[in-house]
């Protein structure tokens, strides 16, 4: 079985503590709960997370510069 929640926005830098957010639940023992739209998911992480980044920068006269980062977190639930 295999399900996929998501959810996508634009958020003022400000904002961006929506990621500390989703830091403190997965550094807490126990379920973590993330908001995803007008959804929670309730994780179960192990105390090793995989993690993975990659960045990308584009130029498109069209489009005008781009930067895109793609952060990665994964586990197999406890």
């Amino acid at each position: 079985m295999s399900e996929k929640t998501l959810h996508e926005e634009k958020l003022s830098r400000k904002e961006a503590d929506r990621l500390d957010a989703i830091a403190d639940q997965l550094r807490e023992k126990g379920d973590a709960n993330v908001d995803v739209g007008n959804k929670t998911v309730t994780l179960s992480p192990r105390k090793k997370i995989g993690y993975e980044i990659g960045i990308r920068e584009s130029s498109s006269v069209l489009r005008g510069d781009r930067e895109t980062v793609t952060i990665k977190l994964d586990w197999k639930p406890k």
